[in-house]
């Protein structure tokens, strides 16, 4: 006769964080997945298939990412009640300007007596980088909030062991003893979870760690410096489980993937399974010297990349050299672009924006030189910030410098910190004003053009630029955390924030959804209107610099080579070395994978 199995509840929440009116940050449907959320899911669905709290424990999950999804404290609270047994809720993955929303949500979890988890880069920054906790963190542990720091990877069993019997922990610190990844289970997310994402896109790391030493980086702190990878049996283990559930685009979380030593079989891995009928699309992130290893583009491309985002960060090479991002060579710049589009793969590049020699009038400069000679497609701006775990941030915080307090504001579009040359103002308007001046209605019909030069669908390249510029305009929100119609409802709202009266709120919200979402026609009609400008006309009608082949003498007439004293030097310098690039050819050694600088 069959018993009973007790229940132990696990619910995984990715908190989302508030915007400047203190309201969540919440879409129909986001347009990222959040890979530390299927990641964490996976590890639990192992336990749960173990039995690791014995065959009468029926290990229950549940996960939400907050971004597309209600978090209903007091409901899910009925629920556990009702269900019984025992409950662990935690939030996963919470970066430096979430945290404030996961402590928010932990308070009420708290309230009811239930153990909270909180763990991320955050945490994890935090605990790696500062010699005492910051105020955030002393604060959750007050309120009974467990911190885990590292990764979960064969920690998960004893959590849950010590949440069953009534011995939960303060602090669980991993980072002097971070996991190797091959064999370990898969990222997965239930399907009607990655619907609620734009393009049912799932994600997945299949590598962590970066052999760089950016300053304002926080992964190799927490994720260290050594590369640690899946194989290419656990990808297709991967790719093949998420093809169960309807799901073929993926998003490879890796920082910088053509660091991953395992790359190339799993790239022949991918291609060979497209080859057999099996459709894959792929986003990956790679640094500006990708292009020099042998066979990774051509690979990347044959693999199913569609899209890559570089970190370019900034033309300016002292700018590059105090962030300690030497890597990132400027006179390699238009071949590593060319690269990648005669794979037939779309550009990301991000552009940080407050550099200690950064002034409004250089970066309006330093657009108009990266519009006319460098073929990116998309550019994306990101406000310096100190993020917990950094380099910056611990060396700021150990000369006592005034620092925002607030972590909400830690997402790369507020100014958290002061600048040698600009006031807050200055930088936070700039930062507002580069969206435009790169998203001009003429760089949008020059990029388009590119797109019909280098064979890109001109049309969906369109949808790409819009879906890049119309968050900041419209919304004020930076595209990553951008999505399909914003939900905002109005008992949501940050601790002291006043809850708006029914009569003020609801007619202040259709008023903003018209005025926002007709802005937004308004918007894509111009941009319509430039597509069909551009179709109209003969291609390569118009002379550009920046799809021009990479040629010999060209550092001595470009500006991104003559415009600043920096640039002219590191040109110099490079020459003197003989290591100018000559046509976008580089020597480089069979096979060499560029592990290290």
């Amino acid at each position: 006769m069959a018993t009973a199995s007790t229940p132990f509840h696990i619910l995984w929440i990715k908190p989302s964080h508030y915007d400047d009116d203190g309201y969540v940050i919440q879409w129909w449907r986001s347009s990222l997945p959040a890979n530390s959320l299927a990641t964490v899911y996976g590890i639990a669905l192992d336990c749960a298939d173990r039995q690791v709290l014995g065959p009468d424990v029926e290990i229950r999950l549940r996960a939400l990412d907050e971004t597309n999804s209600r978090i209903d404290v007091p409901r899910l609270i009925r629920d556990f009640a009702r269900d019984g047994g025992k409950v662990l809720v935690g939030m996963v993955g919470v970066q430096s300007n979430q945290f404030p929303r996961a402590l928010d949500l932990a308070r009420q979890f708290r309230a009811a007596g239930l153990p909270v988890v909180i763990g991320g880069f955050h945490v994890s920054g935090c605990l790696a980088m500062l010699k005492e906790l910051p105020p955030d963190l002393r604060e959750a542990l007050d309120l009974g909030v467990t911190l885990f720091a590292g990764e979960l990877e064969g920690r998960l069993d004893g959590l849950l062991q010590d949440v069953a019997a009534d011995r939960l922990q303060p602090v669980y610190n991993y980072l002097a003893d971070l996991p190797d990844l091959t064999g370990t289970p898969t990222p997965i997310l239930p399907a009607d979870r990655i619907r609620l994402t734009m393009g049912k896109r799932a994600s997945f790391d299949a590598g962590r760690g970066c052999p760089f030493q950016c300053s304002f980086c926080t992964i190799i702190n927490v994720q260290g410096r050594k590369s640690r990878h899946r194989n290419a049996d656990d990808v297709e283990r991967l790719v093949r489980a998420n093809a169960q559930l309807g799901i073929s685009n993926f998003f490879i979380t890796d920082d910088n993937f053509a660091r991953n030593t395992h790359w190339e079989p799993i790239f022949d891995r991918l291609i060979a399974m497209r080859e057999s009928g099996t459709p894959i699309t792929l986003v990956i992130q790679v640094d500006t010297q990708s292009h020099r290893i042998p066979r990774f583009i051509d690979k990347a491309g044959r693999a199913g990349v569609t899209r890559t985002f570089l970190g370019m960060e900034n033309i300016n090479p002292d700018a590059l050299k105090g962030a300690q991002k030497g890597q990132n060579k400027i006179t390699d710049y238009r071949a590593m672009l060319q690269a990648w589009h005669n794979a037939g793969v779309l550009t990301y590049a991000g552009y940080i924006l407050g550099f200690p020699d950064d002034t409004p009038e250089t970066i309006r400069r330093d657009i108009a030189i990266i519009q006319n000679e460098l073929p990116v497609d998309i550019l994306e701006f990101f406000v310096l910030t100190p993020l917990p775990g950094s380099v910056d941030h611990q060396r700021l915080v150990e000369a006592g410098a005034p620092l925002d307090p607030d972590m909400n504001n830690y997402d790369t579009q507020h100014v958290t910190m002061d600048h040698p040359r600009m006031t807050k103002a200055q930088w936070a308007g700039i930062f507002r004003e580069a969206w435009d001046l790169y998203y001009s209605p003429a760089h949008v019909a020059t990029v388009l053009r590119r797109a019909r030069r280098w064979g890109y669908d001109p049309k969906h390249m369109m949808g790409k630029l819009f879906a890049f510029h119309a968050p900041m305009i419209f919304e004020r929100i930076h595209p990553l955390e951008g999505g399909l119609i914003r939900i905002k409802r109005r008992r949501e709202r940050r601790p002291g924030y006043p809850i708006e009266s029914p009569l003020i709120f609801y007619p202040k919200l259709v008023w903003e959804f018209v005025t926002k979402y007709g802005g937004a026609y308004g918007l894509h009609r111009r941009y319509q209107r430039i597509l069909k400008q551009v179709q109209a006309e003969p291609l390569g009608a118009y002379p550009d610099a920046a799809m021009e082949p990479v040629t010999e003498g060209e550092e001595q007439r470009l500006e991104i080579f003559t415009a600043t004293t920096a640039a002219q030097q590191y040109v110099k310098k490079r020459r003197a070395r003989g290591d100018l690039r000559r046509h976008g050819a580089v020597k480089v050694k069979p096979d060499a994978h560029f592990t290290s600088r």
